[in-house]
């Protein structure tokens, strides 16, 4: 079994990640760590994890290990995944894995110099709603793709948390503007050529709070908004000639909702449902684990997060600029 060390005791590790790690088919966690010694002993207690260590360095100097998942701070995704790989140990990041594409080099260095995987945590990439949503658009079910819509919101004024701190790498384009990007990417097989956007900040946190965004894929464009300060709302909606394909919860599936997709025909006298019951965290685990050992499971590539990162970056780049920006 591969041995998993879980490298901080944040929120989406103890409420989501860990949960679905224990239950994978493929792997276990042998260890946790926190900066603080107490907080690693109650939480590793807490999930039956037979080892816990007071600082990160301590865990990834364990024999204990094959691999880590991290959960930490935005900011500090490049630094702890470069000092896993120099341990030895494969590595599954957290979206997103950096700050700017640019970053990602020192990765892809790493990871073939210590010869480990290293992948971010996208795990809708894993979920088979998105799956068949990119069967039924490559199958032609709703024609020629013209428009796809999204959205992501949540309202958190929270000043300690680091979604609403910049030397963190706070804000709602790192967080959530990510998702509607990567999933259109995903089910279609295309990239942006130039993006227009207008983003919005908050004056007490510096952090971008609202963005709206359209982006030119060329034979169709998406359009979408994130907020870190409106009600909670996610959808995904792929608009074509002849029908249209609805995404119900598409990111936070079985949270938000229970993950379910619609088609719908040209004129709307006909609608197919699917449903889906899947945890797309532990999917993602179960890939990774295969992956890691040589099989040929897929992974969110550190070259696909190149490419995802450099549309988020484009997007900041329109904001301050007015105009549509090159991606």
């Amino acid at each position: 079994m591969f041995r998993w060390g879980i490298l901080s005791t944040a929120k989406i590790a103890r409420e989501v990640v860990i949960p679905a790690h224990l239950n994978s088919e493929k792997g276990i966690i042998t260890a946790l760590a926190s900066r603080s010694s107490r907080k690693a002993a109650a939480m590793a207690a807490r999930f039956g994890i037979p080892h816990s260590f007071g600082s990160y360095e301590a865990l990834l100097a364990s024999d204990q290990v094959d691999g880590v998942y991290i959960p930490l701070p935005t900011s500090q995704h490049i630094e702890w995944s470069l000092k896993a790989a120099a341990a030895g140990k494969h590595v599954l990041c957290e979206k997103p894995i950096a700050l700017q594409a640019s970053d990602i080099a020192s990765l892809k260095r790493a990871a073939k110099k210590h010869k480990v995987l290293i992948a971010e945590a996208f795990m809708v990439y894993h979920h088979p709603q998105w799956h068949k949503v990119r069967e039924l658009i490559s199958s032609g079910a709703i024609g020629r793709l013209r428009h796809v819509q999204g959205a992501f919101s949540y309202f958190n004024r929270n000043p300690k948390d680091m979604r609403n701190r910049p030397e963190l790498g706070g804000g709602g384009l790192p967080d959530i503007g990510v998702y509607p990007t990567v999933t259109t990417r995903i089910v279609t097989g295309m990239e942006p050529k130039r993006v227009q956007a207008e983003i919005e900040f908050d004056r007490k946190f510096a952090t971008d709070c609202y963005a709206n965004v359209k982006a030119d894929f060329g034979d169709f464009d998406l359009t979408f908004y994130v907020s870190t300060q409106m009600a909670l709302r996610q959808f995904m909606v792929f608009h074509g000639e002849k029908g249209f394909i609805e995404v119900h919860a598409p990111f936070n599936a079985g949270a938000y909702d229970h993950a379910s997709i619609s088609l719908h025909n040209q004129d709307h006298s006909e609608t197919k449902s699917f449903r889906f019951d899947a945890d797309q965290y532990r999917l993602q685990a179960d890939n990774f684990v295969e992956a890691a050992q040589g099989g040929s499971a897929p992974v969110f590539t550190l070259d696909n997060s190149v490419s995802n990162q450099k549309v988020i970056d484009a997007i900041y780049r329109a904001g301050k600029s007015g105009g549509w920006e090159k991606v």
